[in-house]
């Protein structure tokens, strides 16, 4: 029974955007930009856990079946993340996206260099395309959880790297939504310069590390 209330109340903070940002704003004209709260920050993270948990995950798989959002289930899982793939490969062949495939999840790596300005959290105009393909495809294979998760470099301090990293996050999350996908599917988190992907001892290990994640998950049948 509380696991249900927990989960319910959890479930209700997420839908209503009740968490506020207190990074970069832009422009209400911005593509960028929907009329909602980010939930990202410490407040998520201490309530659900590091993103890609499975305490996390597995409530919003809740979430979404409770929506109406049919789950998948055994060998179905694999094949319809195979399509997912081929299709999101197509879809965002030389923007400067890379992606890849740990077992049923499929990960878009989105660099600084080809989404943002240095130390800016606006997205470039000239992403916008990329990121429409994108979309169509995550509307297209709806039974999936989005992550989107914003990593720094180490340069300047872990709080202004934290802020950044959330910022840049909730503007991928909320330029995708924007096109119509359901903000039921996604969770959203900065994690600041925790997380390198190079050493940020050399230039081009720090380019590496200024990124947003995309992780995309199937929402599993029975969850």
């Amino acid at each position: 029974m509380s696991r249900t209330i927990l989960c319910g109340v959890l479930s209700t903070l997420l839908l209503a955007g009740c968490a506020t940002y207190t990074g970069q704003t832009t422009d209400p004209n911005d593509p960028n930009r929907t009329r909602r709260n980010a939930l990202i920050g410490a407040g998520i993270g201490t309530a659900l856990g590091l993103l890609s948990g499975s305490d996390a995950t597995e409530r919003r798989q809740h979430a979404l079946i409770g929506a109406g959002v049919g789950g998948l289930a055994g060998g179905a899982i694999g094949a319809y993340q195979d399509r997912q793939e081929a299709e999101l490969r197509r879809q965002t062949a030389g923007t400067g996206i890379d992606v890849s495939r740990d077992g049923d999840v499929i990960k878009l790596n989105l660099p600084d260099g080809v989404t943002f300005d240095f130390g800016k959290s606006t997205l470039k105009p000239q992403f916008y395309s990329a990121l429409n393909n994108v979309a169509a495809t995550l509307k297209e294979y709806d039974q999936t959880i989005v992550e989107v998760s914003g990593h720094t470099d180490s340069i300047g301090s872990d709080a202004a790297n934290q802020v950044l990293s959330e910022a840049r996050a909730n503007a991928v999350a909320d330029y995708l939504i924007g096109q119509g996908l359901m903000r039921q599917r996604f969770e959203i988190l900065g994690m600041g310069e925790r997380y390198p992907i190079a050493s940020n001892e050399t230039d081009a290990g720090r380019a590496k590390n200024r990124r947003v994640e995309i992780r995309v998950l199937p929402v599993r049948q029975g969850a």
